[in-house]
This record gives C-alpha cells, structure tokens and sequence, in this order.
C-alpha cells in the first residue's frame, strides 16, 4: 500500500482572514500581494463613494477601495489596526494590483475545498454576488471573497485605464 496516494489527498488552500464591522471574511492568498498600514491616499475626481483614491506603491499607482462601503456596511473611523490588503485582480484579462481597506487582519488559515460551502440564497443579493462561499473555522463563519468580482467594476477599469494612459504619456 502506498501511503502517498494521489487520490487520497486533500487539495488545501491558504486563506488570509480579516474582519470588517464584526464579520468575517477571507481571500485566497494567492490573491494577496501585500499589507500595508494606513497611508495617505489620494482622492480621484468623480470616482464612485467606495474608491478612496489611489496610493504609490514603489512607483506604480494602485487604486484603493474601501471596502466597507462596497460592500454597504456602515461607517468606522479607521483605528490602528486598519489596513490595505493590496491584491492582484483580474481586470479585463490583465493582472491589476488593488488596495482594500479592512478593519483588521487576523490570520492565514489552511482550508480544503470541500471546507468551502456554497453560500444560501438568503440575504443581500449584492453582496453574494462577491461571495465565493462560507468556511466555517474556530466556530465562526468566514465568506470567502471572489476578489476578482468585488474589485473588478467599471469604475476601476476605468481608473486603471486612465492612470495606463497618464503613465504612458
């Protein structure tokens, strides 16, 4: 018998965890290019509420969206422990970097897929278009984010098409 049989094994991924007003929530950290503190970010004319504006990130400009708003959850104050999750998202067939502001990042945790649930049909529709599906960890549940559908709007194709331009200017 082998004990290394490929069809026993279970396929897991990493997934680093976060929180914004009490819930939790999770991106693949394959997704996941960087933390950074709270930084001054730069307002762009004209963008829609949820995009705070956009940040250097060693010369390149990344658009940074608060994620609180995207997904209508009601105002905080930043605190110390407010961050950006800088991921890299599929925008019209291009891997882009984008900055999410959370309240706080817990950890990296290790889940199969078959941990991954689909999400009920209940509730807020605009939300669960971003959910992949729900983890239950630790007795807590933790959705699980399409990143590359939360941050993939118009508004930021749009952004990152006119700073290409600037840029290339």
């Amino acid at each position: 018998m082998d004990l290394y049989d490929n069809d026993t094994s279970i396929e897991t991924n990493s997934f680093l965890t976060f929180i914004m007003n009490g819930e939790h929530f999770a991106v693949n950290v394959s997704k996941v290019t960087q933390l950074l503190e709270m930084q001054p970010i730069t307002h762009v004319p004209k963008s829609p509420d949820y995009m705070r504006g956009v940040i250097n990130l060693r010369g390149a400009v990344v658009p940074v969206i608060d994620t609180r708003l995207k997904f209508s959850l009601p105002f905080q104050e930043n605190t110390i422990d407010t961050c950006i999750v800088v991921m890299s998202v599929e925008v019209d067939g291009e891997a882009t970097k984008v900055g999410a502001i959370v309240d706080s990042v817990s950890e990296v945790i290790e889940i199969s897929k078959d941990n991954i649930q689909d999400l009920p049909s209940v509730g807020q529709k605009q939300r669960a278009k971003y959910i992949e599906g729900v983890i239950k960890f630790e007795e807590k549940f933790i959705m699980v984010l399409d990143v590359d559908k939360v941050f993939a709007s118009e508004e930021l194709i749009n952004l990152v098409d006119a700073e290409t331009i600037k840029e290339e200017k």
